[in-house]
Parts: structure tokens; sequence; C-alpha cells
């Protein structure tokens, strides 16, 4: 039988990778959010006994999330990123990179509560009742910052519909 720490370290390794990513695609900074990752595993970690047997990935996706939605509190900016005019220029052939480029800006058009919403929505495959719980706000919160979201989505990056649509062809 695996003491604690033991069985911490393994489910740490397991979903290091997996938390990292969410966390890069919320914050759009790659060490903002290996800060937001490591809280998240020292906060499980502080908890595990309790965790361990419920659901500690879910637990520190919300303190990823709240960590990140407490850091633009502090340093909000009302105004949001411009997407760049050169990204409608967008090739048949792109390749998994220019795609990432192409999402990269996308996201960063978003405002930081609509790109939550966003990536737990459709990059973790939360339920608006299971968003809403990590973000802290009503299941309506997150159903009206998901239609603003996509809208400007559509609006500001109509190449990112197009990318979307040769992979399901």
């Amino acid at each position: 039988m695996d003491t604690d720490e033991q069985a911490f370290s393994r489910w740490a390794g397991e979903r290091q990778i997996a938390l990292l990513r969410t966390a890069v695609l919320l914050t759009g900074d790659r060490h903002r959010a290996e800060d937001l990752v490591q809280e998240a595993l020292t906060q499980v970690a502080l908890r595990w006994r309790r965790l361990r047997d419920a659901h500690p990935e879910a637990y520190a996706r919300q303190v990823i999330v709240r960590g990140n939605i407490s850091w633009w509190r502090k340093h909000r900016r009302e105004v949001v990123l411009d997407v760049y005019d050169d990204a409608g220029a967008v090739v048949s052939d792109t390749t998994g990179a220019e795609r990432r480029i192409v999402l990269d800006r996308a996201l960063a058009a978003l405002t930081p509560r609509q790109r939550a919403t966003v990536v737990l929505r459709y990059y973790e495959d939360l339920s608006e009742r299971e968003t809403a719980e990590a973000l802290g706000v009503s299941v309506g919160t997150v159903k009206s910052q998901t239609h603003l979201a996509l809208r400007r989505l559509r609006e500001a990056s109509p190449e990112l519909a197009e990318l979307i649509g040769e992979d399901h062809r």
C-alpha cells in the first residue's frame, strides 16, 4: 500500500503536464502558468488525505483558475489585446505551430473571464455547472460569458473557424 506521499507524488507526476497545458491556455504566459500549477500542487499536497479519494484534479484546476482570476483582478486593464492584422492570412496547409499561433491570438482577444470560460468548457470539456464551480460564478454567467466569447472569437478570428473546419472534413 502506498503512503500518502507516494500516492501524491505519483498523481502529481501523472497530472502535472495536463494542468500546465490548461494553465498556459488560461494565462497565455508560461511562467505565470508554471507558478499557478506549483501553487495548485502545493494546495493539493496539503489536503491530500481528504482529496486522495475525492477529486484532486478538480481541486487543482479550481486553484489554478482562481489564482489566475486573482492575478488579473490585481493587474486588470480594460484594454483587450488587438489581434494582429496578419492573422487573417492562413494558408490551407497550416502546420500545428501555425494553428497554435492562431489559437493564441484568438484567445488573447478575449477578456480573462471569457478566456477562462472557453478553456474550461471546450479544452477541459467541463459542463456549465463544473465551469461555474471552478470560476465561482453562476451557471447563467458561464452561459453569457461563453456566448460573448464565441461571438468575439468569430468576429476577431474568422480564420480559426476555417482551421477547425479543415480538421473536421
